[in-house]
């Protein structure tokens, strides 16, 4: 009778999808992607109001089917008042490590009118990389469009984010 074979592992995928939105015009920094981009102008919100962090954490739950960045770390938290929304990243992906997951890449989409972050794009991927456990920052796309002058974001008045979370672990057969 011949040897059986080795246990194969298969990969399960998982993708999930986060957006995020808030208002700007805070007294606070305007923060993305852990990166403070003006010193005022901020998104009005109970924490930083960081968009890409938010969208990072519901892309990254939606893909385990966990919830959403509100259930984990509600207004209602004294603890996420002011607070750096890489933070919930970290925790986020520490607890997908523990189940197993591992992050394949993530695509994050800012859609903003009134500041171009080109100059920022390549600190902010780093951040981001960084706050998700040392990915490595070729796994992070981050990119920016405008809404051309069309409602809240187009007007500067507000600013969004989609982003888009591949996670991978292996299953034995």
């Amino acid at each position: 009778m011949p040897d059986a074979a080795p246990p194969h592992e298969t990969p399960e995928l998982r993708i999930g999808n986060g957006y995020d939105l808030h208002r700007l015009g805070d007294s606070a920094p305007f923060v993305l992607g852990g990166v403070e981009i003006a010193p005022e102008g901020g998104a009005i919100a109970y924490s930083d109001g960081d968009v890409i962090m938010h969208a990072l954490v519901d892309a990254l739950l939606g893909a385990i089917a966990s919830g959403d960045i509100g259930q984990r770390y509600p207004n209602s938290d004294h603890r996420n008042r002011n607070a750096d929304s890489s933070r919930f990243v970290s925790e986020t992906m520490s607890e997908l490590r523990d189940g197993g997951w591992k992050l394949v890449n993530v695509d994050i989409t800012v859609i903003l009118e009134v500041i171009k972050i080109a100059p920022f794009v390549q600190v902010m991927v780093n951040r981001v990389a960084e706050a998700l456990g040392d990915v490595e920052a070729n796994r992070v796309s981050i990119k920016a469009k405008t809404n051309e002058g069309v409602d809240a974001i187009g007007s500067g008045d507000a600013v969004a984010c989609y982003t888009t979370a591949l996670l991978m672990r292996e299953i034995s057969d």
